[in-house]
């Protein structure tokens, strides 16, 4: 690494990362971006995980936050390579009656898949959210600040500041409702009684109707790659094969983000970090992990109830209370044995993803931090309850442990791809209490990762505003995202 004298470094490739590095690059910056695998992209990878001709998403393969991300319709991702797939309906959430409720893009549309004396109440509920997206979107995805629109905010607040297991018992009174809103929440890694997994399962939900749940064309590796691409059009550059174990493996630069949890953090700068922010970040909690399946199939999945043909993503837990019970098995340390799982069959939208007439699928369920348990029998056997003659189509399949997941991408501590608990302090306070969230005691130095706000999920957000912040100043910045948008 001696020799080079960027003006910005940035440790990691993930949407973050790269995020922050477009973002430096456009402010007037020479950027150069370490990372540590041979392959740019952190958790929006895509390889050849079971046969040849079969590309699997490595960590997150379903992007509503990205389509919402005013990072990536800024950068112009889409003119260079990316392309949103959407399926016919964002998500199905079957029963075992052999038939679904289904998120559709209308909410209209959605509220005829449920009980008919819930349907009013649906729309009710999430009407305002969807009319409302772009501006709720602004100022729930960035760091806390005045809210530019703080009607809508105070409108969401009302919903969404309770725990998701009480936003739905009070406002529907069928399981059918109940559980596909709990499936939602269920995203987020914490235990559904916990506060403020309302919010979660509302913001997903609104933005599954505002913006749909894609995937990216040819897989997730495509959004890496698009960012690479406008950081290469602004004269940054990737080095790969290069991890950072230390700040001094790094050339002298004006400015330094580290697209790194705070446990990597320390690893990396710790002696040169005060012992109280080494403190701080030592008491950031992480969730609990993931165990991850993908599948090479002969054919598409068999699903009984038709909806789920239609759907790129599919929600395996039956009722309401199994799906909580699932989510809060991990904090007890147990293993669920009918965990609910997050399933998306992309391949019946993106036939680019698996040679002809050939099928694949990607799936994950909760399992305690650190895990090393391999839940393939437990999530194999959910498929089948609702997709019968399921395993007689696997041609092939790869499995990743929690254990696993971290040794292939570090940032994943114990199997947590949400970058930390998601509680209500970790939520507003990423990943410690500050006013400006992204800067250090160590000038120059600036934190980037998921473990800041707006959290997980792949939108760059983490990365852009930690850039801005460094380019600007977090005061700077806060006083911007308050500011009324422009006419």
């Amino acid at each position: 690494m001696a020799g080079e004298r960027p003006d910005a470094i940035v440790v990691g490739s993930g949407p973050n990362g790269l995020s922050a590095a477009v973002e430096l690059a456009r402010g007037g910056m020479q950027v150069t971006v370490y990372e540590g695998h041979e392959q740019i992209g952190g958790g929006t990878r895509t390889a050849a995980l079971t046969l040849p001709g079969f590309r699997h998403d490595v960590c997150s393969a379903v992007h509503p936050m990205g389509a919402s991300s005013p990072v990536f319709r800024d950068v112009q991702v889409v003119q260079h390579g990316l392309r949103w797939v959407h399926p016919e309906v964002p998500l199905a959430h079957p029963f075992d009656d052999g038939t679904a409720a289904v998120l559709e893009r209308s909410t209209s549309a959605t509220a005829d898949t449920l009980a008919a004396a819930d349907r009013d109440a649906y729309r009710r509920l999430m009407d305002p959210l969807v009319e409302d997206w772009p501006a709720l979107a602004h100022d729930a995805l960035a760091p806390l600040h005045v809210p530019r629109h703080p009607i809508v905010m105070a409108r969401f607040a009302r919903r969404g500041v309770r725990s998701a297991l009480g936003l739905v018992k009070s406002w529907f009174g069928n399981d059918r409702a109940r559980a596909l809103l709990a499936g939602i929440a269920a995203h987020t890694l914490e235990p559904l009684s916990g506060l403020p997994t309302a919010a979660f399962g509302l913001m997903l939900a609104a933005a599954g109707h505002a913006v749909g749940w894609p995937f990216a064309r040819g897989g997730s590796q495509a959004i890496a790659d698009a960012l690479a691409a406008v950081l290469r059009d602004h004269g940054g550059r990737i080095v790969t094969r290069s991890p950072v174990r230390s700040l001094d493996d790094l050339p002298p630069a004006r400015v330094t983000l580290l697209d790194l949890t705070p446990r990597q953090v320390l690893a990396v700068a710790g002696d040169r970090l005060p012992s109280r922010f080494r403190r701080a970040l030592g008491r950031y909690r992480y969730g609990p992990g993931v165990c991850k399946l993908d599948w090479a199939l002969a054919e598409p999945i068999p699903w009984r109830a038709p909806a789920c043909a239609r759907a790129g993503t599919v929600h395996l837990g039956g009722s309401t209370e199994a799906i909580a019970a699932s989510a809060r098995a991990p904090w007890e340390g147990r293993l669920d044995p009918r965990p609910f799982v997050i399933l998306a069959q992309p391949t019946r939208f993106d036939p680019t993803r698996a040679p002809a007439g050939r099928h694949t699928a990607w799936a994950y369920c909760h399992v305690p931090h650190a895990s090393p348990a391999d839940m393939t029998e437990a999530i194999e056997a959910q498929v089948e309850r609702f997709a019968p003659g399921f395993r007689e189509i696997v041609l092939a399949r790869s499995v990743r442990t929690a254990v696993t997941m971290e040794r292939d991408n570090p940032n994943l501590v114990g199997g947590d791809i949400n970058g930390g608990s998601q509680d209500w302090r970790q939520l507003f306070f990423r990943p410690r209490v500050a006013i400006d969230p992204y800067a250090t005691p160590v000038p120059g130095l600036f934190l980037c990762s998921s473990s800041t706000p707006p959290g997980g999920s792949v939108h760059g957000l983490c990365g852009h505003y930690a850039a801005r912040a460094a380019l600007r100043g977090g005061a700077a910045l806060l006083a911007e995202l308050s500011l009324p948008a422009a006419a």
